[in-house]
């Protein structure tokens, strides 16, 4: 609970991944990629409920050998985001606040729920992400790391894969993890997708485009995601507490 707001943890994770097929079950240190972020949840003792939203028999099956819950949402959901939507429209799960933690993030800690969450409790806002500041010329440049600017109140302005603010000394990159209100992702079952959302391949401009606002509050932890095969070795080498 937060206050007297119920938070639930979903963890969306598909098999029919581009870039990294069958990645939820791939091997990390002897455990499926999704199990550590479960367990990882786990951990939080804010979550009320922690759930993986899947998009196939095989995965929730494989979830529920490590004595995992799964719930099975359809294959045709273009993000996680679009699973948590089905989740709620269809009430397959309740909660005041809802945290999408992605499957590939083995390495996301309770503080920086404890981050994302600080204002939750506090606000009338209806989405929550986070922001680390850049340390790397390399990172600026790179159209994998998608940066953020805000305004004075901390709410995003803008998300791009290329680099904002232009010539800036100090630029944030945006930590995919979001929270929600019940009532956002309801209205976020009825926006059509935006013309920047197209452009620069990411879900929460629409959000943006439609008059929504994202509160971004800062961690000063790096939080390492999985796309790739070559990422998973990377992590083999990582510790996890």
């Amino acid at each position: 609970m937060l206050g007297n707001k119920k938070v639930v943890c979903v963890i969306p994770a598909r098999l029919g991944s581009t870039r990294f097929p069958r990645k939820m079950l791939a091997l990390l240190k002897g455990k499926p990629l999704v199990q550590w972020a479960y367990e990882g949840a786990l951990e939080c003792t804010v979550f009320d409920e922690v759930v993986v939203a899947v998009d196939s028999e095989e995965l929730m099956d494989a979830i529920h050998d490590f004595g995992g819950k799964a719930i099975l949402t359809a294959a045709s959901c273009q993000s996680g985001t679009e699973r948590l939507v089905e989740l709620a429209t269809t009430h397959a799960l309740d909660g005041d606040i809802w945290v999408n933690w992605q499957g590939d993030e083995p390495f996301v800690s309770p503080s920086v729920i404890d981050d994302l969450l600080q204002s939750c409790s506090s606000s009338d806002e209806e989405v929550w992400t986070l922001k680390h500041r850049i340390g790397t010329a390399e990172e600026i440049q790179s159209p994998h790391v998608v940066k953020v600017v805000c305004d004075r109140e901390g709410k995003a302005l803008y998300f791009s894969r290329s680099c904002i603010p232009h010539g800036a000394s100090e630029v944030f990159k945006h930590v995919g993890i979001y929270a929600y209100t019940k009532e956002a992702l309801r209205k976020i079952s009825t926006l059509s997708p935006s013309p920047l959302e197209q452009l620069e391949r990411l879900e929460q401009l629409r959000f943006l485009y439609h008059g929504m606002q994202i509160r971004v509050h800062e961690t000063s932890e790096e939080i390492f995601g999985i796309d790739t095969k070559e990422e998973l070795l990377v992590a083999e080498q990582i510790p996890i507490c």
